[in-house]
């Protein structure tokens, strides 16, 4: 893959509470770093890293847009449970997309969107 994801952000009006959920839901290390408010994310992933940080203008305001990135997971049940447990919320039931896997986007507790993907053995 050439132009591989390296770096994410996820804006948060409640940072320790954004910072609970997606260590909770995913197992990702947040530490501090930088100015207040701000976490850096270790995914465990080599080359890709991500951080929390406060929301600087209203989700509504023009201009403001987001980036969706989907999180490949061995077991999406588990997650989506996970998700819920912590806060989360279901944003489309489960789809199936032939050849690749099972998809189903959440809202995270900040009510920012993702998607998690459990491949399916032999997909792309």
């Amino acid at each position: 893959m050439p132009n591989p994801v390296g770096h994410f952000e996820i804006d948060a009006e409640d940072v320790e509470r954004a910072k609970r959920f997606y260590e909770s839901v995913f197992g990702w290390k947040a530490r501090p770093w930088g100015p207040p408010d701000y976490y850096l994310i270790d995914t465990s992933q080599p080359g890709i890293t991500g951080d929390i940080r406060m929301r600087d203008e209203d989700a509504s305001a023009p201009g403001h847009r987001g980036f969706v990135c989907t999180i490949t997971v061995d077991d999406l049940a588990a997650i989506s449970k996970a998700v819920i447990a912590h806060g989360g919320k279901l944003a489309t039931k489960e789809m199936r997309i032939d050849g690749v896997g099972n998809l189903a986007y959440f809202l995270d507790t900040e009510g920012n969107r993702f998607g998690v993907m459990q491949m399916i053995a032999n997909g792309p």
